[in-house]
């Protein structure tokens, strides 16, 4: 438990920035919100979330649909025709995130590599020399491995 919730931190920690450096990059120059269209404000959003998928490490968060944008923006955007503040951004980038929810890729990719990587080796293993290394042995080792390099690439 106490792992995940150093996780979510360390998330959070990563996600901040990547929201600040979107509101500066897509906002900052918006002058006073006239010229956008609500096409526009979705695809900064979108690219938010992309940015967001890329410091991540894999694809997390599912692309939202227009109207949960539409809903967050008219719930946080409270100026109508005034510029959109860093906080409003902020709070509409993250009612986006909780309500288009995480895919579970991640998850997947993960329990594919520390059970698929140890039954692919052990069923060469089996073929080449089945009788050179103890399974008791080579399994852990393999499995052990596995957990090491995932570890060593971010993915865990």
């Amino acid at each position: 438990m106490g792992q995940f919730l150093g996780a979510e931190q360390k998330k959070e920690k990563e996600i901040g920035p990547i929201i600040d450096w979107c509101y500066e990059d897509y906002f900052s120059g918006a002058g006073d919100g006239e010229n956008w269209t609500s096409a526009d404000f979705y695809h900064a959003v979108c690219q938010t979330v992309e940015e967001i998928n890329r410091a991540i490490g894999s694809t997390q968060i599912r692309v939202p649909r227009s109207d949960t944008v539409r809903a967050a923006y008219d719930k946080h955007h409270k100026g109508k025709g005034k510029r959109l503040t860093k906080n409003e951004f902020q709070n509409i980038v993250q009612m986006v995130i909780l309500d288009s929810g995480i895919t579970s890729f991640g998850a997947i990719e993960i329990l594919l590599y520390i059970y698929g990587a140890p039954i692919a080796a052990w069923a060469i293993k089996q073929r080449l020399g089945p009788k050179s290394i103890p399974n008791e042995v080579f399994i852990p080792a393999i499995t052990s491995a596995t957990v090491y390099l995932l570890a060593k690439l971010s993915k865990i």
